[in-house]
């Protein structure tokens, strides 16, 4: 990660996020002043770093979970949820709960 590609700034913002904490697709894209979240999303579908760049953190702005390795059901999700919840996430019916508590946008 050497060039400064919307990519690469993507990732070293996503690396701040800690454990037990989450954030959205639209706060990246805000953070990083641009309005692409669409391609965040994508960003992270493609993410070969994880999980030091932990893209399973990044969540639909209503708390619900969003994707996870270019999926949106199934067992890709179940992991996200799995990786979420050792960190100490609480998620019901893939939404997290008292979301306010873990959304994380320190930048």
């Amino acid at each position: 990660m050497t060039t400064d590609t919307l990519t690469n700034r993507t990732y070293r913002l996503l690396r701040r996020v800690p454990k037990g904490k989450v954030t959205t697709y639209k706060a990246l894209a805000n953070a990083l002043h641009t309005k692409a979240y669409r391609a965040i999303g994508q960003i992270m579908k493609s993410n070969p770093y994880a999980p030091e760049v932990p893209c399973h953190r990044v969540v639909a702005s209503d708390g619900t979970i969003g994707g996870f390795m270019g999926k949106t059901k199934g067992a890709a999700i179940q992991k996200k949820i799995a990786m979420l919840q050792k960190e100490g996430v609480n998620i019901r019916r893939n939404k997290i709960q008292e979301f306010s508590s873990v959304y994380w946008s320190d930048w």
